[in-house]
């Protein structure tokens, strides 16, 4: 298998999948559900040998594969991975076929379509973190949407149609600004170099050199797009609504992989292109973060419904993200390219859990539920795990990526100021409130409900399946993260380090 090819080979086959499985009969449900899982599979194997190939002793990209496309605007399909980018496309290769397994007894109604909108959307993702092309980037990043819209909109609960129409409307509006920012920027780039271009390695070159006000309205147009992605606050009220109502395939998808799209544009575009107004900009969008952490832990714990209570603790968490890259400083960055892959991991896991007795019961409201360790003790434990995860308890992953991000902030020379690791590290205090005060009245306690003992009965082999793989990454990552730190770090050091030398060395 050449090596240049294997990004490609990667893209294309959950494209094929998909394509393939719209041949096949809608009496084939058991058949499409093997063929969905198959594919899925094969895709995590090939990035499993990407990694194994990939040196990340080096910060440049690799595993590079050029092809032009439009020669009269210059587009490429231009594809490759450094560090960042890899360890993203790891986790989505990784949670697709655990996610497709998940929905073995779940999915019902049009088991064909749903099988291909989710090989199609993990195309779209895995898309949007190999693009090396800007132009290309935004066509992934524009198709993902169609069929996340369908998976909430047809497979999703009774406000399935507005939830799926406020998703899209969000993200559209935010990607249209990106479209102008990117048409702008390569204008502008054709300008200096001669020539019209989307190459992004070309481009890294002459974002930094755009006057500080020009670059500033750009810089707003692909931080909006991104921040709806993320969602940062103010701008995440669509999230709720779609985590809800979205069948569990589709809120572990959108948790675990599509929010994780908002935080790498960040890091992949913002941050190298507008390098000034990215310094500019740190301190108010740092406030924004700690605000999302502080707002979206508060929310949970007021919560009744268990999705909606982890719905809005993406909120918290994806602020600590957020709050990390602006520091700039390469522990901070680090802690928060952990801590995309640690809220996927965790996050992803509690949606699965909420899901599987979702499945039994017919019930998400907290109260129904009531000393469920005495009926399912095997649940109990996986649910604490995941809990505890999220909390950020060290020995787990969740510990890891915070703890980075805060010590990051509390050095950073760009914030310069202490309290933003002071406000930000209440939010770890208040997930451990609303997510242990979850878990005690879910599992502790008497049996509340008789129907329980009749409807409620422990994981089956093909949960354990689903979750063990992501129950052993959560304790890898707690105690030996360096698995993973050490795929990013150069990669991440690159990009600091290109900021710093368009900003007279703000950054230490």
């Amino acid at each position: 298998m050449e090596q240049n090819l294997l990004l490609t080979y990667l893209l294309f086959t959950p494209i094929i999948g998909s394509v393939a499985v719209l041949f096949f009969g809608k009496n084939q449900t058991k058949f499409i559900r093997w063929f969905g899982l198959f594919v899925s599979l094969i895709a995590f194997v090939i990035s499993l040998i990407i990694y194994f190939g990939f040196d990340s002793s080096k910060p440049q990209f690799q595993f590079l594969h050029q092809v032009l496309w439009i020669s009269s605007l210059n587009v490429s399909y231009n594809v490759g991975v450094d560090g960042i980018s890899l360890l993203l496309v790891l986790l989505t290769t990784f949670l697709t076929p655990l996610t497709l397994l998940s929905t073995w007894n779940a999915i019902e109604k049009n088991v064909k379509m749903f099988t291909f909108s989710m090989l199609f959307l993990e195309a779209g993702m895995l898309g949007v973190f190999v693009s090396l092309d800007i132009f290309l980037f935004y066509i992934f990043w524009e198709v993902m949407l169609i069929p996340m819209y369908f998976i909430i909109g047809i497979w999703g609960g009774e406000r399935r149609i507005y939830a799926s129409i406020k998703f899209f409307i969000y993200t559209m509006v935010g990607s249209l600004l990106m479209l102008v920012a990117i048409i702008w920027l390569a204008v502008y780039a054709s300008g200096i170099t001669g020539k019209f271009t989307t190459n992004l390695l070309e481009l890294y070159k002459v974002g930094p050199t755009i006057p500080h006000q020009i670059q500033g309205w750009m810089f707003g147009a692909f931080f909006l797009s991104f921040a709806i992605k993320v969602p940062l606050f103010p701008l995440h009220t669509w999230l709720p609504d779609a985590h809800v109502e979205a069948p569990t395939a589709g809120s572990v998808i959108l948790a675990g992989v599509l929010l994780k799209m908002g935080t790498y544009g960040i890091l992949r575009y913002c941050l190298p292109l507008f390098p000034q107004s990215a310094i500019n900009f740190a301190p108010l969008i740092s406030v924004l973060a700690i605000i999302g952490i502080i707002y979206g832990a508060l929310v949970s714990m007021v919560q009744t419904d268990i999705k909606k209570l982890v719905a809005y603790s993406s909120v918290s968490h994806l602020g600590f993200v957020v709050l990390g890259t602006f520091a700039m400083t390469v522990e901070a960055v680090q802690g928060a390219v952990i801590q995309m892959v640690n809220h996927g991991l965790s996050t992803g896991a509690l949606f699965l859990l909420v899901g599987i007795i979702y499945e039994r019961t017919h019930r998400r409201d907290i109260a129904y539920y009531g000393g469920i360790a005495k009926l399912v003790p095997l649940y109990a434990v996986a649910l604490m795990i995941a809990s505890l995860s999220s909390v950020g308890l060290p020995g787990l992953n969740g510990f890891i990526g915070e703890f980075l991000i805060l010590l990051g902030t509390f050095k950073s020379s760009v914030l310069n100021s202490w309290w933003y690791t002071v406000f930000a590290a209440t939010g770890v205090i208040f997930a451990a409130v609303y997510l242990l005060w979850m878990y005690q009245r879910v599992v502790f306690g008497e049996v509340k409900n008789p129907e329980l003992k009749e409807h409620l009965t422990d994981l089956n082999v093909r949960e354990f399946v689903v979750l063990i793989p992501i129950l052993i990454f959560i304790v890898w990552i707690g105690i030996y993260p360096s698995t993973f730190l050490g795929m990013t770090e150069e990669s991440t050091k690159s990009i600091l380090q290109h900021v710093s030398s368009f900003t007279f060395d703000i950054l230490k």
